[in-house]
């Protein structure tokens, strides 16, 4: 029988990796320079062709002794980079090198947070963390849960909801994100009742008149607000929403997947006055948090509103076990075997503190406000309005929305910028969400400017 392949951990781990890490570093160059742009050329058919030819069989009855290379080289070549500064279409950041390596030892290291003997040391990091990001949120002793990202967290907040009080019922604004619909219909909850968002924010007083017209003893209601739509980054009236929730009887949840990285920024953590009187909150550190994916958590302000998840299973968390103080891990989440995400972002918060990661935060915001400036004095083009985070909305002036659509298609197909789309007032737009902190003011004109020679005037 031949030897079997390393493995990535035990006493022979790190030399197994070494050799494999510089594959992969030399596959990364050779691929993004390959790419030449922050999206490869050619749309959706090019780039499927370029990879099938690339990969060839993809289960072959051999195995390939380079297939590392071809593949991460592969990879690179087709991928949309963050990192590039004219990548801005979504909420998708440039991860930092610092969490990217400390992802590479959570990968190596394999702890599986399901129960305590297959992830001692990281399931106290785990503990520890979210205590201290709970507490970021609320100033006071509070609990935060890991998840996969904002769809995850807020389904959570909705079955927390729903295990406080049977038969709750949703009210969010029309700028809330899609997860919250898909959540109420996964926990068989009523049909969510929409409350206008006129101006991309929720309306107090509409909200006040639904909650006032609505049928059911308090508690029955969830309200969800916003600090961060996905369009254009706003921020619902935060303290004005929990006023109403307040004289209501009502649950509220915010949505702070985007918005919720203000809180580390002395200069714009104010946007978020109001965050902690709500009941739970969708934090997000893979957008405004320079994660690498996934990275996201759930804080809840009373931690005995978790018992809901509290599940026994006899092989992970038995009762003499968990009374001999052994953790109990089952609670933490939805899931079972689950990575330690919590590493990457302990790494990070401990290398940069909470002033250099308020620095990248009040630094892409920064760089929105210059492009909003570049937009409002440029004859060519219409902005939106002021970012109040880090995404800008514009379009070209007097374009129709066929012409919007098509401008970004065509950068995207040509491989030379990545804009997002958003629909409002009526009308279609270009939306650049600003992540990357080492954009510069030369970057954010070279993006007009290509759209500009885009645009048939």
């Amino acid at each position: 029988m031949s030897t079997p392949p390393p493995l990535a951990s035990g006493p022979e781990g790190p030399d197994a990796l070494r050799p494999l890490l510089d594959t992969v570093l030399d596959a990364l160059r050779e691929g993004t320079e390959a790419r030449g742009g922050p999206l490869p050329a050619g749309g959706p058919e090019a780039v499927a062709r370029q990879l099938r030819d690339a990969v060839g069989e993809a289960l072959p009855q051999e195995g390939t002794e380079d297939a590392l290379r071809i593949l991460v080289r592969a990879l690179a070549e087709g991928a949309a980079d963050p990192a590039d500064p004219l990548c801005a279409a979504h909420l998708h950041c440039p991860p930092l090198a610092i969490a990217v390596a400390a992802d590479l030892a959570a990968s190596a290291l394999n702890p599986s947070l399901d129960s305590w003997d297959q992830a001692p040391a990281a399931s106290e990091l785990e503990a520890l963390v979210t205590h201290t990001l709970a507490r970021e949120v609320y100033g006071t002793e509070a609990a935060s849960l890991v998840t996969t990202g904002g769809t995850e967290s807020n389904q959570l907040a909705l079955l927390l909801a729903r295990e406080a009080h049977a038969g709750v019922q949703l009210v969010c604004g029309a700028n809330a994100h899609h997860s919250l619909h898909r959540a109420a219909w996964l926990l068989g909850l009523p049909d969510p009742v929409v409350v206008p968002a006129p101006a991309g924010t929720m309306d107090p007083a509409a909200l006040d008149e639904a909650l006032t017209e609505l049928q059911g003893p308090r508690g029955s209601f969830l309200v969800a607000a916003t600090a961060g739509t996905t369009d254009a980054g706003l921020i619902d009236p935060l303290p004005d929403i929990a006023d109403l929730c307040e004289a209501h009887g009502t649950r509220l949840h915010i949505d702070a997947a985007y918005g919720g990285g203000l809180l580390f920024s002395d200069r714009h953590r104010n946007k978020l006055n109001g965050l902690a009187r709500a009941h739970t909150v969708t934090l997000d550190l893979h957008k405004l948090g320079w994660q690498p994916v996934a990275a996201g958590l759930l804080a809840v302000q009373d931690p005995h509103d978790l018992h809901a998840l509290d599940h026994h299973a006899h092989y992970l968390n038995a009762d003499d076990d968990t009374d001999a103080g052994l953790p109990d891990l089952l609670g933490r989440s939805l899931r079972t075997s689950r990575r330690p995400d919590i590493l990457k972002i302990a790494v990070t918060l401990k290398t940069l503190g909470r002033t250099g990661v308020g620095a990248l935060v009040d630094h892409v915001c920064a760089r929105a406000a210059e492009l909003a400036d570049l937009l409002a004095t440029h004859p060519g083009f219409e902005l939106y309005d002021t970012p109040t985070i880090s995404t800008v909305v514009f379009r070209p002036a007097e374009a129709s929305d066929d012409t919007v659509a098509d401008v970004r298609r065509t950068l995207l197909t040509e491989g030379h910028a990545v804009l997002g789309r958003a629909a409002l007032d009526g009308r279609l737009w270009l939306k650049a969400t600003l992540l990357n902190p080492h954009t510069r003011p030369g970057d954010l004109a070279a993006l007009l400017k290509l759209v500009e020679g885009h645009t048939p005037r």
